[in-house]
């Protein structure tokens, strides 16, 4: 495992269940970077992580050699650049905007609707459905002669997507919705698989039988939410 100096240094403050927090365990373990984990209890934060997050009190937190680096986004682009070795994002400016352009994708487009589907109910969720699996249809568009999005080998795209490997069966199991069919997208259907049993990933996921009850209470809890009338 390469190692450079201070590179045990690192710590890491997050929560299990968080997918923010796997994207990093994730890029440090393609860099080959050792690191102390610390799992944190957000209903009671601890000191540590309202002294190295005060800005918003969330996790991850990736602490290096006594600095601290706060919001996924952020610590991915560090790592790459304090670890060169292995680089996440391509070196051509042409390939590394377009990968940055994916990320953001994932954001505006495809985590949004992907959460109305687990939290909303009717004509409100079928919509969500479908505009889920349209914006999932570019990615199956983008995996054309790809094995991974960054090509041969797991980049920010798959790190930045990743997630999303195993969430997707967890919330069809949950709404009963399919959302990603081998029939209509084969290359991701191809890349779920791939990317779950590479070694930056096997052996790293939450449990199912944990995360299953946690996201079904997320979703009861909103279509609560939602049934109650507005106080006046």
């Amino acid at each position: 495992m390469a190692e450079e100096e201070g590179e045990k240094e690192v710590t890491l403050l997050g929560t299990w269940s968080s997918p923010f927090v796997l994207r990093v365990k994730w890029a440090l373990r393609i860099k080959g970077v050792e690191y102390t984990y610390v799992e944190e209890d957000l209903r009671n934060k601890s000191p540590q992580l309202l002294q190295y997050n005060p800005v918003h009190k969330k996790v991850p937190v990736l602490v290096h050699r006594g600095r601290a680096i706060a919001e996924s986004s952020v610590i991915l682009h560090y790592i790459d650049e304090a670890w060169p070795h292995h680089p996440l994002l391509p070196h051509h400016p042409y390939e590394k905007a377009m990968a940055r352009f994916w990320c953001k994708f994932e954001d505006d487009k495809l985590s949004p609707p992907l959460w109305r589907v687990l939290t909303t109910q009717a004509e409100e969720q079928r919509e969500a459905q479908a505009s889920a699996i349209e914006s999932l249809g570019l990615l199956e568009n983008e995996l054309e002669g790809k094995k991974f999005f960054g090509g041969q080998t797991i980049g920010l795209v798959d790190v930045w997507f990743g997630a999303l490997a195993y969430i997707i069966p967890i919330y069809e199991e949950i709404t009963g919705l399919k959302l990603v069919e081998q029939r209509k997208l084969p290359r991701l259907c191809r890349w779920m698989e791939e990317f779950l049993s590479s070694p930056a990933v096997e052996g790293t996921l939450p449990p199912k039988d944990m995360l299953l009850p946690r996201y079904a209470a997320m979703r009861e809890a909103f279509l609560a939410k939602a049934k109650r009338p507005e106080q006046q």
